[in-house]
């Protein structure tokens, strides 16, 4: 418990300092850790973290999630088309390694390049969003996550009876989903609250729900593979806390759903 607790203190004092002060600091944070986090992928999933194939996997996370324009490079290629030449790149591994690299392990690259690049890139997105207002829009995203984390832990400890999806993460409970719904709600209505009408109460809701929905889905996504694995977390980078996909398993996730539905406004 005390490793945990020194852990959480120093690498969130690191992460919030990083967040408040934004900029490119923050934003190679979140490269560090979009990379930390395909390494963690790969392991995970019995690929060679540092061979070729691996390779063009790191490549594309950085691709999708490298503050090009704060070094005045006109990265030009949208998203998909950095994930098509990633795709035919790792096909062409099958090839030339005469299929010791097969179909079935450049397939896992590919996923865990697009699952964590976009994610991770649209965590850096919030941070220097165009209105100005991106460490409010981004501690929104957090808390809100943070907050549904939370309650579905305590209100599970207190009440819960009935398990969620024993098969893949059997300690959730339905009451704990429903209180960790509750109070993300009720955090994002606070920050609608204090935004002076940045954010509208209707549209907090919405973000609220989002955070704890998606948010539990992008946890029982992660709990999902592991479990085919046969691991208890994705590194040990964190000592008591895991890896970094262990700690950003529903920031992945909602980040990039609120943006791409539009929940943001701005």
């Amino acid at each position: 418990m005390k490793q945990r607790l020194i852990t959480g203190f120093i690498a969130g004092a690191v992460f919030l300092g990083l967040c408040f002060i934004g900029g490119l600091w923050y934003h190679f944070l979140i490269v560090a850790m979009a990379l930390v986090g395909f390494y963690e992928f790969a392991r995970m999933t019995g690929t060679a973290p540092f061979g070729g194939a691996a390779a063009l996997g790191y490549a594309g996370v950085a691709a999708l999630v490298f503050p090009w324009e704060g070094f005045g490079i006109a990265f030009t290629l949208p998203w998909e088309q950095v994930i098509w030449l990633l795709l035919f790149l790792l096909l062409l591994v099958t090839v030339t390694t005469k299929n010791s690299v097969d179909i079935r392990r450049v397939s896992l690259l590919l996923l865990g390049a697009v699952y964590i690049g976009i994610g991770f890139s649209y965590i850096a997105e919030s941070r220097s969003a165009p209105d100005g207002n991106g460490l409010f829009w981004t501690f929104l995203l957090l808390v809100s996550i943070w907050a549904s984390d939370a309650g579905a832990y305590f209100v599970g400890k207190w009440i819960g009876k009935h398990k969620l999806w024993p098969a893949i993460s059997p300690n959730k409970t339905i009451e704990g989903a429903v209180g960790g719904v509750i109070i993300a709600v009720f955090t994002s209505l606070v920050f609608a609250f204090l935004s002076s009408g940045l954010l509208p109460a209707g549209q907090a809701a919405l973000i609220g729900l989002s955070c704890a929905v998606i948010g539990q889905l992008g946890d029982l996504v992660q709990s999902a593979y592991k479990r085919v694995y046969d691991v208890k977390d994705s590194g040990q980078l964190l000592p008591g806390h895991g890896g970094i996909l262990d700690r950003c398993d529903s920031w992945i996730i909602v980040f990039p759903f609120v943006h791409i539905i539009n929940l943001l406004p701005y």
